[in-house]
């Protein structure tokens, strides 16, 4: 077989064993030594540009085989991110290749893990990220073994999974060297040892969470109405009662809050004339019927300006000032509103970064938005009207940012609400894997998680990752559950992605120690 038919199918082999161990596979152990191809890849006699076009080829692989149904909501936004985010995650491995030529032994080999981890944590914190494929994610099935992400949240399962693939990685390596020596048997017990000890570590981790109360329930609602045909149908008013009539099923005495889903309200609504909307008139009318119950529900929601107050602000047609768009979370009691806008905006379907500004005819075109939606610069917790619950209103795709939400803890949040739209992927593992990425929330927080889907899946979760009730695909309906408020705060509530930032300024250093080793070399060899 030739040396480059070989390295193709290597480079195929990767994206295949990523894609198998990924939720909601079943074969999860799999991730432990899905990066050795690569790695076996780097290792052989080939040019950096051959090396950047396997890597490159493995990652667009991974990423259509995980994510496909990405492009069912936006043609051009899907696919335009599969080559985008595949070429912007072979970085660390295109580094990862110059520094073992100039860093030998132990560094140049943890180059690698310092490079991907400084990777993720970037990517999660710029308008292009796209965190869905962060490696800790590959654990979201599997609670029992991660319950230590109260301390590390997923990069510390991103750690885990890079260090077993360099030691397995080594070890095979050592075996095609020395054969069955001692070395290599111990090398394989410290193998085991990595794979087995945070399992157990985890099986052992005691939370003595300081409760606030343990009375109240909540009540997420599933409307199942079909995305697609949900906007300007004429059947908003029908649409508006459907997920009132749900909620009344379920609503009792102790219920303090009422979760709908993202966008649920199904008519762009200035948000400065709440109160005098005709079209929210039902709405009021419920709330003021069940004086005890706030209403989190998302809202397509505009603001208009007399100014252009961000790059965001459009003007209306024929002049007369400008207006912003939001993909709004909106806490309703029987007297006031407390407002959120998303922050973490899908790239190319919400928003398109000022650096790709040029391409947003086409991406309107193709479903995607041009000028996108405006959003917060903050964080705000949302405080039900009897101070049961302070929320965090984390909106669709903000709840795959551990980091991000982790600042809504440390602002005194007590119950994670996740309000989202799936049903724009139809009936595919997206909406399965976004679901069980909560729960690596509601470990990193030790707090309760409501979810409400417009389809499949709404529940609860509990703060150790369990799923206690769900509605799947292709239902309505409304799930009601006591959720205890617990005011603990965890680690990584605390202190954030710690070991991201280490691992970050270890790249660094990594990177420099390679590029002074070259500027040495050349040296040498000019002399």
């Amino acid at each position: 077989m030739q040396l480059p038919v070989k390295n193709l199918l290597t480079s195929i082999l990767g994206a295949l064993l990523l894609w198998a161990a990924w939720p909601t596979s079943p074969l999860t152990l799999l991730i432990f030594v899905a990066w050795l191809p690569l790695l076996f890849l780097s290792d052989r006699s080939v040019s950096w540009r051959h090396y950047l076009g396997y890597t490159y080829i493995h990652m667009v692989l991974w990423n259509v085989l995980t994510t496909w149904w990405v492009a069912k909501a936006s043609v051009i936004g899907g696919v335009s991110a599969f080559f985008a985010n595949s070429l912007i995650m072979c970085v660390p491995w295109l580094l990862y290749y110059f520094t073992t030529k100039y860093v030998k032994g132990f560094l140049g080999s943890l180059s690698i893990i310092a490079y991907w981890m400084a990777f993720e944590y970037l990517h999660h914190n710029w308008d292009l990220s796209w965190p869905w494929l962060t490696l800790g994610n590959a654990f979201a099935t599997h609670p029992g073994w991660i319950q230590w992400y109260e301390y590390t949240g997923t990069s510390g399962g991103s750690l885990w999974i890079l260090l077993s693939n360099m030691l397995i990685f080594h070890l095979l390596k050592l075996y095609n060297q020395e054969g069955r020596t001692l070395r290599y048997f111990r090398n394989i017990a410290t193998w085991l040892l990595l794979l087995i000890v945070p399992i157990i570590f985890s099986s052992f981790i005691k939370n003595n969470l300081t409760l606030l109360h343990n009375k109240y329930n909540v009540v997420v609602v599933q409307p199942n109405i079909d995305p697609y045909e949900k906007f300007g149908t004429g059947s908003e008013q029908e649409q508006l009662q459907k997920l009132i009539n749900l909620s009344k099923k379920e609503i009792d005495a102790n219920t303090a809050l009422v979760v709908w889903p993202e966008t649920a309200i199904p008519k762009q609504t200035s948000e400065d004339q709440l109160r005098d909307d005709f079209f929210l008139s039902p709405l009021w009318t419920f709330l003021k019927e069940n004086p005890q119950v706030n209403l989190l529900t998302g809202l397509e929601g505009y603001r208009e300006f007399p100014s252009k107050v961000s790059r965001f602000a459009k003007p209306f047609r024929g002049g007369g000032g400008y207006y912003e768009m939001y993909n709004t979370a909106l806490m309703l009691d029987s007297t006031k509103a407390q407002i959120y806008h998303k922050s973490r905006l899908v790239p190319g379907v919400e928003v398109l970064p000022g650096f790709l500004a040029f391409m947003a005819p086409a991406f309107e075109k193709f479903g995607g938005t041009g000028g996108g939606y405006a959003k917060d610069t903050n964080t705000h917790v949302f405080t039900t009207s009897n101070n049961s619950y302070n929320v965090t209103p984390a909106i669709c795709y903000e709840s795959i940012y551990g980091d991000y939400l982790a600042s809504f803890n440390r602002k005194g949040a007590n119950l994670v609400c996740i309000i989202t739209n799936d049903g724009w992927w139809g009936d595919t593992q997206g909406y399965k894997q976004h679901m069980n990425y909560a729960r690596l929330r509601a470990i990193e927080s030790r707090k309760w998680v409501a979810r409400s889907a417009n389809t499949g899946i709404s529940g609860f979760i509990d703060p150790f990752g369990n799923i206690i009730q769900q509605l799947g695909w292709n239902v309505d309906g409304a799930l009601k559950q006591t959720v205890p408020a617990y005011i603990t705060d965890t680690f990584y509530t605390r202190h954030g992605d710690l070991l991201s930032k280490i691992l970050s300024g270890l790249a660094a250093a990594l990177l420099l120690l390679t590029i002074i080793r070259k500027i040495k070399t050349r040296k040498l060899s000019n002399t």
